[in-house]
Parts: structure tokens; sequence; C-alpha cells
């Protein structure tokens, strides 16, 4: 793959009680989307877009459901957006994205993350502008030709495709994700999407060195077990 990105699949929690945690994270992710936009997924493009990769993602039905009929009922918990930047083990650059319903234990918890693992939160801003915020579609294709057609006739602004072993990735604004990803179905008919994400993509990486490893790992893993936390974003060579 020319362009380094994060496919949430490999990152999937391998032991029960880490799926629960990813699980809850979807629900989290689920219940805030369909609460601001609607629970009718033909009708709010974010939450279909949300079902499908949880779907794919395995999570299971009843937290799909809870978390719709949670967002019915308009009560719950008031959860808010908030994205951390920083630089982390080995001078890596690191977005944290979370949901929160309080933003200074959210920011106590990950501050305490970059601290103890001898790393430097930032202000906003601090990394960030080294990122491209990106749509990402993969998909099982030869005619890169034909696909960045229907991607022009609709108006996408691609910012580059390749097709790589049997499999086409698209890059494009994360403002078109959705307009990229109909004007793929509408040309090629049903897709399998292996990768429909909108991510942070490094403009460059840094490699981590053997000596860093143990403490990045140790850095990722603090992140990840915080419920706030919903994506962690790097550029680390590993």
């Amino acid at each position: 793959m020319g362009r380094a990105y994060q496919n949430r699949k490999d990152s999937m929690a391998k032991t029960a009680a880490a799926k629960t945690k990813v699980y809850s994270k979807y629900g989290r992710e689920i219940y805030v989307t369909a609460k601001a936009g609607g629970t009718d997924p033909s009708a709010n493009l974010s939450l279909r877009g949300l079902l499908e990769r949880a779907k794919k993602d395995q999570v299971p039905s009843h937290v799909i459901k809870n978390a719709l009929d949670k967002a019915e009922g308009g009560g719950g918990e008031d959860f808010s957006p908030a994205r951390y930047e920083g630089f982390g083990p080995g001078n890596c650059m690191v977005i944290v994205d979370c949901l929160t319903d309080n933003p200074n234990r959210t920011f106590g918890d990950v501050r305490l993350a970059f601290t103890k693992t001898k790393c430097k939160i930032g202000t906003p801003g601090t990394v960030s502008h080294m990122f491209d915020h990106a749509a990402i579609l993969v998909f099982p294709g030869e005619d890169e030709e034909e696909a960045l057609e229907a991607l022009m006739e609709a108006e996408v602004d691609v910012s580059d495709i390749e097709c790589e072993d049997g499999k086409i990735s698209v890059f494009a604004p994360h403002t078109d994700f959705f307009k990229a990803k109909q004007a793929l179905l509408d040309r090629f008919g049903e897709i399998e999407f292996d990768v429909e994400e909108i991510q942070f993509i490094p403009q460059t990486t840094t490699p981590i060195s053997d000596e860093d490893m143990p403490l990045f790992e140790k850095f990722l893993d603090m992140l990840n077990d915080l419920d706030d936390v919903q994506n962690v974003y790097h550029n680390a060579e590993v």
C-alpha cells in the first residue's frame, strides 16, 4: 500500500475483555451519531456507514440495538467530541479522538497516558497539520481508470488512487466520503469494501526503534483502555 493508513481490522481486539471494550466504543459512537442525525440509516448517512462498519467488525446486534434504542429515547448521556494531539514514544506524532461526557476527566486521563510514557501532549494543531483528514475506500478490482472516471464524473476531488494486489484504494477529502462511495457503487454495483473509513493519514512517518517499542506499545494500550478514546492515529513506522 503506497499510503500508510491504519486499518481498523488490524487492531481488532483478540481477548474477550478487549472485544467488549471495542463493542462499547462502537455503541457510544452509534448512540452519538443516531442522536445527532436520527435513528433511520436511510436518512442518516453517517449512521448508515457506521452500522455497516460495525456489522463488518462483528459487533453484536444487541449492542447496536441498545445504542439505537437509547438514541431514540432522547435521554441518556450528552457526549461531545474531543481531540488531543502530541508526540509519542520515539517522537512520533499522535492524534487521539474521543467522545466524552466529562472533558476534564478525559483530558486528565489522556494526559496521564502521555506523561506515564514520557511523552508530550500538545495544544490543538500541534501535529494535525501533518496529517490528511481523508476518506479511504478499498475494494477488490483491477480497473483503476474506470474507478477514477466514475469518481471524476461524480465531482469527487480524488487525492490519490492506487491498484495493488487486486485491490483498488481511493483517497479523497473526508467531506467527499459518501459521494465517493456512492459513485463507486453506482458504477460497479454491489461492492464488498475492505476498508470504508475516514482517518487521519500521516504525510510522513517516524521509525520507532527497538528501544522505544515497549514504551510505544504501553502508550497505545493505555490510550485504548480508556472508555472515552474512540481512535488513535499516529505516524509511527513499526
